[in-house]
């Protein structure tokens, strides 16, 4: 119950920060704080693969959704079909990525950097697809320093915690010399009965 609480609390604050700064950090970074915090958040939260493994995954997914968007600009139709040859490569390297690692970089960080990007783009691509190339890395940094941030934040936290839990465990029991692990015995003790003869 305690991880869940001060990992919420902590991104709730950090997207509100985030927010509060758009004037320093650019008005990109209003419009994908909470989407950037809340994959950030999962990212650093899920214990699959060391934080290293799940941020290049993460970067991994999005550079692949930047190419989607690059495809879709200068080959493929702006059409339905079009958008689904685009959706159909991103996961499909997003795929490749993972079995090509063997599984280090795993698939379902990868898939959440594609929507990272794909969240924080495409309202932008859809009114001006020409100008992919230069509102791309605009929308690309403003998610990733909502989603970094998230990530570092959750991480650091789980860590923390894990320590904490790792100080306040109760020590094992010690094994004897035959290697056995001495625990209490839950059944009360039972003493034999004493016969008496009456006199």
């Amino acid at each position: 119950m305690t991880r869940p609480l001060l990992a919420g609390s902590v991104l709730a604050v950090l997207a509100a920060v985030l927010v509060l700064l758009s004037g320093v950090l650019g008005p990109e970074t209003q419009a994908v704080a909470l989407l950037g915090t809340a994959l950030g958040g999962a990212l650093g939260l899920v214990a699959d693969r060391s934080p290293a493994q799940r941020a290049g995954a993460f970067a991994a997914g999005l550079a692949a959704a930047w190419v989607g968007y690059l495809l879709r600009a200068a080959v493929l139709p702006d059409a339905p079909s079009g958008r689904a040859v685009a959706v159909l490569l991103v996961v499909l390297a997003c795929t490749l990525v993972a079995a090509g690692t063997r599984g280090a970089l795993p698939l379902w960080a990868s898939l959440l950097g594609a929507a990272s990007l794909a969240g924080a783009f495409e309202a932008t691509y859809t009114a001006d697809p020409s100008g992919v190339v230069t509102t791309s890395p605009t929308a690309a940094t403003a998610v990733l320093l909502a989603a970094g941030a998230g990530f570092v934040a959750t991480s650091l936290l789980g860590a923390t915690l894990a320590r904490d839990a790792d100080r306040t465990a109760p020590a094992p029991a010690p094994d004897d010399e035959g290697g056995h692990r001495h625990t209490a015995d839950p059944r009360p003790s039972l003493r034999p009965l004493q016969l008496t003869e009456e006199s």
